[in-house]
């Protein structure tokens, strides 16, 4: 069993010294973060691309690596392209269906929607509605930066870099240029640790590899599940663009808690319902409802369990502090990241911290006693 090293003067500076360079790293980070930026979501991209580039070149015999990597990046788009394919029909439908149910919401004005106080007041603010600029991506920031004050903004400065950067090229050049060099790259940074920390560092990053990989594909699953859970609830009560919308909150779902920022989405969207099909305004609530309640209860008891089990094992409480210490340093990416490398934090802290065992390498020190000795 290791014994607690006694906090003598040295041992005290060199704590502060190894403090002060951490958050001379984070202050850096954090200036030097619009140029780094770039690099990170393309590191992200081709950690999640990278099995597919595997699977071209080790099992497909690819002979070039580079062919495997741009066979998987014309596999990536036409899975995109192919899923926009599908849902464009249903989509185009359902917009169409979205256009006449607004007309009729304006001019309908026989009482059985809601009270005419309240009638008078929500035609008034519809009529001076387009319904084209309110599918734009600068108003629905705007809107749900209104709604949600607190927690928006912490995504909209990253939604604005993110779209811009998707775009420019140097993404995808980074992209293409780990990709080309993953394994090396991903090794390089281990043995850039001294040697007496390089057993730590390896651990610590073969943790963290398998931490994520086992978070992002659980999560990806879960969010699956729960998009097409929504997509079918709001399709058999008839909400509109119900397809489309149940998808858009599953992809919300890949944050944990984010969902919820889709309510007031699906709350307009049964007023058009409402206007569309003459029911009772509290009878479609209801539904709709019902539609959250039962597709978070079977995520809670019977998706999440089943699928990530007790991948991150945190309360509650933890999980929103972390999304938003990560979102608030981050934005949206570190919002994404946040569980895995929380979890891993906490594990490290109880055995190292608390624990207090060695990130040294014992084998390391006994070599340099023994050559000292020799000598």
């Amino acid at each position: 069993m290791n014994t607690p090293k006694p906090y003598t003067f040295d041992r005290v500076v060199r704590m502060l010294i190894s403090l002060a360079v951490i958050v001379g790293i984070g202050l850096l980070i954090n200036r030097l973060s619009a140029v780094l930026l770039p690099f990170f979501i393309a590191w992200l991209l081709a950690y999640l691309i990278y099995p597919l580039v595997c699977f071209f070149q080790y099992k497909l015999k690819f002979k070039y690596r580079i062919l495997a990597i741009v066979s998987a990046l014309i596999s990536v788009v036409a899975i995109i392209a192919a899923a926009i394919l599908v849902l464009q029909a249903p989509m185009r439908g359902e917009m169409q269906r979205l256009t006449v149910a607004c007309q009729e919401f304006l001019n309908q004005s026989d009482g059985r929607i809601l009270p005419d106080s309240w009638m008078n007041a929500i035609k008034d603010f519809v009529a001076g509605i387009n319904i084209q600029s309110l599918l734009t991506f600068d108003t629905i920031e705007k809107t749900l930066s209104k709604l949600l004050p607190g927690a928006w903004s912490l995504i909209s400065s990253s939604f604005s870099f993110i779209w811009g950067l998707l775009a420019s090229v140097f993404v995808l050049l980074y992209l293409v240029f780990i990709l080309l060099d993953y394994e090396k790259l991903s090794d390089g940074f281990v043995k850039i640790i001294p040697l007496k920390y390089r057993r730590f560092a390896t651990e610590l990053s073969d943790d963290l590899k398998n931490g994520m990989n086992a978070y992002f594909r659980g999560q990806a699953m879960v969010a699956l599940c729960v998009g097409i859970l929504f997509a079918i609830g709001f399709r058999c009560i008839g909400l509109p663009m119900g397809i489309g919308f149940g998808l858009f909150v599953g992809v919300l779902n890949l944050v944990p808690y984010l969902q919820a920022a889709s309510i007031p989405f699906a709350i307009v969207l049964g007023l058009i319902k409402v206007a569309e099909s003459g029911q009772s305004f509290w009878v479609v609530a209801l539904l709709i409802t019902l539609v959250y309640v039962v597709v978070q209860s079977t995520q809670d008891f019977f998706i999440v369990p089943k699928i990530m089990g007790n991948t991150t094992g945190l309360k509650p409480a933890i999980i929103l502090l972390s999304l938003s210490i990560f979102g608030s340093l981050f934005g949206l990416i570190g919002m994404i990241i946040a569980l895995p490398l929380t979890t891993l934090i906490i594990s490290y802290y109880q055995r190292f911290v608390i624990a207090q065992e060695s990130i040294e390498d014992e084998f390391y020190e006994e070599e340099i006693s023994t050559e000292t000795t020799d000598n």
